[in-house]
């Protein structure tokens, strides 16, 4: 795995890019042997039987619950995200933001219109929303200096939602890619997919890179050339190149999702 620490001379675009000489030839036949495994696997936890609803699985579900149980707390860090979701939007494509928080905000609210975290937003006292505002402010410096300019040629496309039903429907794998860059129109692999995170990078970011990879073989049927993740906390990035063992530990840590889930019905 690729470690970039802030101090490197590299920006995300550029690692993400690697050695273009380098990149293996894409991977157009491990999608059907893939997701033959998951039906077979997801046939040996639920036989025939149909769940009352779907069992829905999310990148969410790859990550182990935090240790904190202050639901304030974890609100908070829920908008922070959003809102450095919706800065790498604008970045995404070539809005210039003087504002950060102001403008994430406002995009925020022109894509989701009202909910639940969006009323927390607005019920929060000047403090409060001040403090917000310049965490926000922090985490968008640190995204938009180290991601760089992205180039108009990688086809750079925010927020790409994708769905995989399994088991005639009663699996549902859900999924959203915070960027991804590259087309599957060439021999050799160039789809890199990149989380953006407001947390230090641990071992769920590693799962849910892994993840991302999963679904997007399966949505494409092209195994991607990388799968990446971002935190705005630190810095950091982590990439890996996508191969068959990454996308097998996956599988198996797809399947433990469901059996769990399977179990609670």
């Amino acid at each position: 795995m690729t470690l970039l620490l802030p101090s490197s001379p590299l920006n995300v675009v550029d690692a993400l890019r690697g050695d273009r000489t380098a990149r293996p030839l894409a991977d157009m036949t491990s999608a059907s042997g893939l997701r033959a495994q998951l039906e077979d696997g997801i046939y040996e936890i639920i036989g025939k039987s149909n769940p009352a609803s779907p069992l829905i699985v999310r990148a969410s579900s790859l990550r182990q619950p935090g240790a904190t149980t202050d639901l304030s707390f974890l609100a908070i860090g829920r908008i922070r995200g959003v809102l450095i979701n919706q800065l790498l939007r604008l970045h995404c494509v070539g809005e210039h933001v003087d504002h950060a928080f102001e403008e994430a905000v406002d995009a925020w609210r022109a894509e989701a219109g009202a909910n639940e975290l969006l009323n927390r937003l607005e019920q929060m006292d000047d403090d409060e929303r001040a403090r917000l505002a310049t965490d926000v402010t922090a985490h968008s410096v640190t995204l938009l200096r180290s991601l760089g300019p992205l180039p108009s040629r990688w086809m750079p496309r925010s927020t790409v939602r994708a769905t995989q039903r399994l088991a005639a429907g009663n699996v549902v794998l859900r999924d959203v890619i915070d960027l991804m860059m590259g087309m599957n129109n060439a021999h050799s692999a160039c789809v890199v997919l990149l989380d953006v995170t407001t947390s230090p990078l641990d071992e769920a970011a590693e799962r849910t890179m892994r993840y991302h990879a999963l679904v997007e073989t399966l949505r494409t049927s092209i195994v991607p050339l990388r799968t990446s993740a971002f935190s705005t906390a630190t810095g950091e990035l982590w990439s890996t190149g996508v191969d068959h063992e990454l996308l097998t530990r996956s599988y198996d840590e797809v399947l433990d999702v469901i059996d769990q889930l399977w179990k609670s019905q």
